[in-house]
């Protein structure tokens, strides 16, 4: 794929179950994937079974996709894995959101 964000999200069949596999800072396999909403070279938001989910890296691809289980592989240098409340991600909350506060 290339490295241009996702315009539309990819929506797929999921298993119930969520399981994350690192290996070496270098490989990120996941599954229980409900759909990948944006990703490009140094960041990736997917939605799990078990909520939001923020990749981010550098020289990010998406290596293995596999709709009918809800598997993704995604492979370059993790730097961050973490899981968000709301898709937006940490600290993008916008201005006019914090001053509603």
């Amino acid at each position: 794929m290339s490295e241009s964000l996702l315009s539309n999200p990819l929506k797929f069949e999921t298993n119930p179950y969520h399981n994350v596999v690192m290996k070496d800072r270098k490989s990120l396999d996941l599954t229980g994937v409900k759909q990948i909403d944006s990703f490009d070279s140094n960041e990736f938001l997917l939605e799990t079974s078990q909520g939001w989910m923020l990749v981010q890296g550098k020289d990010l691809t998406l290596g293995k996709l596999d709709t009918e289980r809800g598997e993704v592989s995604i492979h370059g240098l993790i730097d961050r894995l973490e899981y968000i409340v709301n898709k937006k991600g940490p600290g993008k909350e916008s201005f006019l959101g914090k001053l509603l506060k």
